[in-house]
């Protein structure tokens, strides 16, 4: 599968940025999962699911922060 980041308007991609210092984007084409204060920062292995590797593309974050973060939904 082919990871491509989603599009987000350059407004939201620079506040997640300045909130976060993380370039969603970038790390998502790094196949690298974003950085704390959000997600651990490893590399990107697998996903359980088609809609887990969307929610990297969405997110940026790789499947045990997924599970981490939705656990119990």
């Amino acid at each position: 599968m082919i990871i491509i980041p989603t599009i987000k308007s350059p407004r939201i991609n620079n506040h997640l940025k300045n909130t976060f210092g993380v370039d969603r984007e970038e790390a998502i084409l790094d196949e690298v999962c974003v950085p704390a204060p959000i997600g651990c920062g490893k590399p990107v292995i697998k996903f359980h699911t088609v809609e887990s590797a969307k929610e990297f593309e969405i997110s940026g974050l790789c499947q045990s922060c997924q599970d981490e973060l939705f656990e119990g939904e």
